[in-house]
């Protein structure tokens, strides 16, 4: 089951105020970006998030994920705590890069 658009616009909606949100569906899924940066994976309406050091505290209680085969394991983000969200992304955000576009060949 792929990603509702009713979904990644909740998504969104949980995590405004934080910066320049915007979203881009990827392989039938979604990328969430903030402040053009790369922090939130939603695959089958659910939404995940690297395993960084900087939310390992925050995040100790998180179930773990696979986005999708093949994928490392990532944080399942409860997307319904609007408080803590934001306070994981925000932290996810500062130390995420702004990806480089692949030049075309």
């Amino acid at each position: 089951m792929a990603t509702t658009n009713e979904y990644i616009e909740y998504v969104c909606e949980q995590i405004k105020g934080i910066g320049e949100i915007r979203y881009k569906k990827m392989f039938g899924e979604f990328m969430v970006y903030v402040n053009d940066k790369p922090v939130i994976i939603v695959c089958n309406n659910v939404p995940f998030v690297k395993k960084l050091d900087c939310i390992k505290e925050m995040m100790q209680d998180a179930e773990i994920g696979y986005p999708y085969k093949g994928a490392k394991e990532h944080y399942i983000l409860d997307i319904d705590n609007t408080d803590f969200c934001r306070s994981v992304i925000i932290e996810v955000e500062k130390v995420t890069s702004i990806p480089i576009p692949k030049k075309k060949k």
